[in-house]
């Protein structure tokens, strides 16, 4: 037995996204494990974020630390970007 703790949303998305594949949760679990016994290493590409993306990333963390640029909505935040582009 395997417990796993996920997000409530993302196990709801992911069951659904299965199912229409005609595969439950526990099924994809144990596909995703054979894969890793029979070719002894993961079944994708795991990679290190480059230097660019490393630096978004720190962006991102200072802006929700700070909590600037916080919006509701798309709708606002979009509203935002056109005023501070000027356009």
């Amino acid at each position: 037995m395997v417990h796993v703790r996920v997000d409530e949303q993302i196990k709801a998305q992911a069951t659904e996204t299965l199912a229409a594949m005609g595969l439950s949760l526990s099924d994809a679990v144990r596909v995703f494990l054979m894969r890793v016994v029979a070719d002894r290493k993961m079944p994708f590409a795991l990679r290190a974020p480059n230097a660019e993306t490393r630096a978004a990333m720190a962006e991102a963390d200072e802006i929700a630390r700070t909590h600037r640029a916080r919006f509701g909505s798309a709708a606002e935040l979009f509203e935002d970007l056109e005023k501070n582009t000027g356009q």
